[in-house]
């Protein structure tokens, strides 16, 4: 029997859930990845990490992170604990040797990100950043398609991702509305993720042009009297220069009232069109401009096994995955980047690009100013 990798945990919240099912089942899905051993979960107290070891099917429980870090039997860290600690846990499992799989965005600044692709480059380990939504196979059979030239020259991109979690003004403050518990809002939160797959589809961005706002000022303070302020955005927009030449616009928003998780995208060719919406997750939408002009129009493209790697997961197309399907792939490239002495992607390193462009968003629209990246 080969190798296997000792998985700690830390943070049991939607993500650290997500990271341990994605645990427990990437080498029953996958099939050619190294088994993982599920050692060490952290929270506090002492009492919730014991009972979330427990549900997960972790073998220990602790409430000491840096106890987990140290811990011989680890081998590899998740980190998905709020934005504030993600670089001092992630440096100290660095310099533990420790592989490193922590939710984006990496850090509350730009200078605490520079810091961790440091760290992790002196360090010779391999890490990776919570983008899953470049896992999904309609995805990345979209970016097959645009290399292939199904739509012709790219031209134009368009995106937008919006949620209505913060929509009502009502909704208690938390740790989210302050920059030094969270760093940015609705950029830091779910714009770096449509920016993933900017990137991924169009190339590296050459310069933008953005704006904020901050839709409601303050919210009702949690445990009492009295609301809190917002200090960071709600609302964020840029119009953007690609390398390549081609423009492009983005907008993220978290007071969208009815929208869940619309991270959604257009990619306008000379010769036709590609849409993909995150709501629809298992369908991409594409226009050709080929055959009768009476006879065009968009056709809708299921995913199924002929796009690794639904095949994985089901034999049949159309009856579809979800959100955590796409961290089990996640888990399964990182095993494999491990096993292969290779760069995961998004590494740090790679993050750190779209951290710089979060950063270069806020510094726009704080100052008015067209950024050069």
């Amino acid at each position: 029997m080969g190798r296997t990798f000792g998985i700690g945990l830390i943070g049991t919240g939607f993500m650290g859930k997500a990271h341990a099912l994605a645990w427990r089942n990437v080498a029953a899905v996958m099939g050619d990845v190294a088994p993982v051993r599920l050692e060490m979960l952290c929270d506090t107290p002492a009492e919730a990490a014991t009972e979330k070891a427990h549900q997960f099917g972790f073998a220990r429980a602790t409430a000491d992170w840096q106890a987990l870090v140290a811990d011989p039997a680890v081998d590899i860290v998740s980190i998905t604990t709020p934005n504030r600690l993600h670089r001092e846990m992630a440096r100290a499992a660095l310099a533990a040797g420790k592989h490193v799989w922590c939710e984006k965005p990496m850090a509350l600044t730009l200078a605490e990100a520079e810091d961790m692709a440091r760290a992790a480059e002196a360090a010779g380990v391999r890490t990776i950043v919570g983008y899953n939504y470049l896992r999904n196979p309609a995805f990345t059979h979209a970016g097959r398609l645009i290399s292939d030239g199904a739509i012709g020259r790219p031209v134009h991109f368009r995106g937008w991702v919006d949620e209505d979690y913060q929509a009502d003004p009502e909704t208690p403050w938390t740790w989210r509305a302050r920059i030094d518990e969270a760093g940015l809002g609705a950029l830091g939160d779910i714009g770096c993720h449509l920016l993933s797959m900017t990137c991924a589809l169009m190339g590296p961005i050459e310069s933008l042009v953005a704006d904020m706002q901050t839709v409601h000022q303050t919210r009702p303070l949690p445990d009492g009297p009295g609301r809190g302020p917002v200090e960071n955005e709600d609302v964020a927009t840029a119009l953007l220069r690609f390398a390549s030449g081609v423009h492009g616009s983005i907008s993220a928003s978290r007071t969208a009232w009815g929208r869940k998780s619309r991270l959604a995208w257009e990619v306008h060719g000379t010769e036709g069109m590609i849409c993909f919406d995150q709501e629809r997750m298992n369908e991409l939408q594409l226009f050709q401009n080929r055959g009768p002009k009476a006879e065009q129009g968009f056709k809708t493209i299921l995913t199924g096994p002929e796009h690794p790697p639904y095949g994985a997961f089901c034999p049949a197309a159309g009856h579809q995955l979800g959100f955590n399907d796409l961290k089990v792939i996640e888990a399964a490239d990182f095993l494999r980047a491990i096993a292969e002495d290779r760069r995961a992607y998004p590494d740090f390193a790679d993050a750190l690009v779209l951290e710089t462009l979060i950063h270069a968003i806020a510094h726009s629209a704080r100052t008015g100013a067209r950024v050069t990246l």
